[in-house]
């Protein structure tokens, strides 16, 4: 698995597998049951696989798998997404929709005020600082997946493992 320094926040991968969802999903149940380094559970075709909390930190990911079947119900579809903890994903969404919503207010009200022929300089200093305060939530989101890095690789590497003990070689794309 290769982690490319473009623009994603929430990488992503998805594989083919010849082996049916119900059996993977079981097998990742009964693995849930025989370690402690992970904590993995299950709802329906989605399976969570997590850092314990005493190893956790304010950017620790998760890896949340969905394992479809496909037509012919011998094969399954297995979708990868790792992501922050969704609190901290809910709190970041929550600041930049505050941080977007100041921007255009602010702006606003600066137009407003430059179409008056009012002072608006205090209006357009706060609208150029909530650029200011995106570049900084966005940078913070970037070193936050940098410091989980270490964590994704072994949540991928759990993953790996636990399918190569049910027999399945597949390499993510």
């Amino acid at each position: 698995m290769s982690l490319s320094n473009e623009i994603v926040l929430r990488p992503r991968f998805k594989f083919d597998v010849k082996l049916d969802n119900e059996s993977l999903l079981n097998h990742f149940e009964t693995t849930k049951k025989t370690q402690k380094d992970f904590i993995v559970s299950r709802i329906d075709d989605h399976v969570f696989i997590k850092i314990p909390k005493a190893k956790q930190h304010f950017w620790s990911p998760q890896l949340h798998l969905e394992i479809n079947k496909n037509e012919n119900n011998t094969n399954s579809t297995i979708y990868g997404l790792f992501g922050p903890n969704p609190t901290v994903w809910t709190m970041f969404m929550f600041f930049h929709f505050i941080v977007i919503g100041l921007f255009f207010g602010f702006g606003v009200w600066a137009y407003t005020n430059w179409s008056l022929e009012t002072n608006y300089s205090l209006q357009l200093a706060v609208t150029l600082f909530m650029i200011i305060v995106w570049f900084a939530l966005y940078f913070g989101g970037r070193i936050g997946k940098k410091t989980g890095t270490a964590q994704m690789y072994e949540l991928h590497t759990f993953m790996r493992d636990t399918l190569r003990s049910k027999g399945i070689h597949a390499e993510t794309n």
